[in-house]
């Protein structure tokens, strides 16, 4: 092996230090994201004749304000959400418009559910390990059919993924009213899965299940992959253009789409199957608030990147868990929330038509681009 230079070095250093610079310039924007849109929630709440001050000493009290809240409630509901966005966010970055993320977790979700019970109890601690890979299996399967439907009928993803979201909510409301149902058949629901199939709690006296160290590993994988792999360039370069991808880059465009679409549908359903394995225990027709969808929200306010996920995640996650609090203590509807969430996605696309995030950043600091920086 030819040793490194001190000029590679140099310049692996300065490639680091680039990386870096646009990871925490798309942190940054996502943190003023996050406080323009608290002003705008205020100035709404008391507009709307609410006592905005109460609701938003609520919203912090119900996701941050105390360690129950923030461990059991702000992270347990960012899991999913996480998920869900890096799915939505490794898609999107190869120019696949997954809008299936919802479908493919409660897609997951059964399969984990109906492996569980049927092979849970005699496998003992192998059916939780079983049941994760099951759910991430049937997520992409279930990917796998809209990517099938691209490479041979030339359906866009956009519709199929759309579509296969309605067929899995009638498919969970279907088994859990059928084959899947509770013996008394009383309730539309699964039977609770096997106590050796639920994920094991990470700090005692909370309900923070290893589903949230799943999420975060499963970031910082995809973080490295995308920026140090073959694979993860053919991503990206397919994403910035196919065509010059596959003509000067030499990348199978058609393969490595439908590999990227069955990839985002595995983690999509790897949510799916963690939300039942730590959360639900059994599966329900309602599993799912809209994770997906949310997913979508989540991974463009992160700029597509894989950590900023795990950020824009946890923010999602907190107002989530923040708006039962609100409800319960400001009798402020918990859909204004999702008002949040929109004037989230809203204001990032509104700065992002500015101008590219390094410039933003030196445009609010009055400081040099990093682009500037780079010309001598």
């Amino acid at each position: 092996m030819r040793p490194a230079t001190p000029r590679s070095g140099a310049s692996a250093l300065s490639t680091w230090h680039r990386r870096a610079a646009t990871s925490l310039s798309g942190a940054a924007i996502a943190m003023m994201v996050a406080v323009l849109s608290l002003a705008l929630l205020w100035v709404a709440l008391r507009l709307a004749g609410f006592d905005a001050t109460l609701a938003l000493g609520a919203l912090w009290r119900g996701s941050f304000g105390t360690w129950y809240a923030l461990t059991s409630s702000t992270l347990v509901r960012a899991t999913p959400l996480v998920l869900t966005g890096l799915a939505v966010a490794i898609a999107f970055r190869a120019g696949v418009w997954n809008i299936g993320a919802d479908g493919q977790l409660l897609v997951g979700a059964a399969v984990a559910t109906a492996v569980g019970l049927a092979w849970g109890a005699q496998l003992g601690w192998l059916s939780m390990p079983l049941a994760l890979a099951a759910g991430a299996t049937g997520g992409a399967v279930w990917a796998g059919v809209a990517a099938l439907l691209r490479t041979k009928f030339g359906v866009l993803e956009v519709i199929s993924t759309i579509m296969l979201n309605f067929v899995a909510v009638d498919l969970v409301g279907y088994l859990v009213r059928g084959p899947l149902q509770e013996p008394s058949h009383a309730y539309p629901q699964s039977d609770p899965i096997p106590a050796t199939m639920h994920l094991p709690i990470l700090i005692p006296g909370t309900r923070l299940h290893a589903g949230f160290a799943l999420a975060v590993a499963t970031s910082v994988v995809l973080w490295w992959g995308m920026r140090s792999t073959a694979a993860g360039f053919r991503v990206r370069a397919i994403g910035a253009n196919p065509d010059a991808a596959r003509i000067a880059g030499r990348v199978d465009v058609a393969r490595t789409t439908t590999n990227v679409l069955l990839l985002s549908g595995a983690l999509a359903g790897l949510a799916g199957a963690v939300e039942v394995s730590g959360v639900t225990f059994a599966l329900y027709e309602n599993i799912s608030p809209g994770y997906g969808y949310t997913a979508i929200a989540v991974a463009l306010l992160a700029g597509l990147d894989s950590l900023g996920v795990l950020g824009t995640g946890i923010l999602f996650g907190s107002l989530e868990a923040g708006a039962l609090s609100m409800q319960r203590e400001a009798s402020v509807p918990s859909v204004v929330v999702t008002a949040v969430e929109a004037a989230l996605v809203l204001l990032l696309l509104a700065i992002s038509r500015r101008g590219s995030a390094a410039s933003i950043i030196a445009r609010f600091a009055g400081a040099r681009s990093p682009a500037q920086d780079d010309v001598p």
